[in-house]
């Protein structure tokens, strides 16, 4: 099946779909974490990905493992060990995610140029208009 042809509804949901999933900010670090570092325990996990919180870390390896990206290893041992690591499906996500880690560290500078000076005219449309107001109320 091919995605090329946005006017199909069926490409549109699966496109959707996908990308809910693997788009979110807490998925693309949990593979590119596992795929820059192997396998990991979620405590190493969490001190690797600065801001997750232990429910979103929970919630984002769930899913990620219910959709087949991700394994999860238990291993009876008191305490019980946890590892996680890429599935076979999860490592074909390291070229895309790398390309975009690189692509936001190369662009990074010039975008937030561009939102401080969007920002300005923003602010200046804003003030303008304000005063225009003003002036016909006058």
């Amino acid at each position: 099946m091919s995605l090329t042809d946005t006017s199909q509804h069926s490409n549109c949901s699966a496109m959707s779909d996908v990308l809910n999933r693997i788009g979110d900010k807490w998925s693309v670090l949990v593979v590119g974490m596992l795929g820059q570092n192997g396998i990991l325990r979620f405590n190493e996990l969490k001190r690797l990905i600065n801001g997750v919180s232990q429910r979103m870390l929970t919630l984002t390896l769930r899913n990620l493992e219910r959709d087949g990206l991700v394994t999860r290893t238990i291993y009876p041992e008191v305490p019980p060990r946890v590892e996680y690591s890429l599935t076979e499906l999860g490592k074909t996500l390291q070229v895309p995610i790398s390309a975009l880690w690189d692509w936001s560290a190369e662009n990074h500078g010039a975008i937030v140029e561009a939102r401080a000076i969007y920002d300005a005219r923003e602010s200046t449309v804003a003030a303008d208009n304000s005063r225009k107001i003003a002036y016909a109320r006058g």
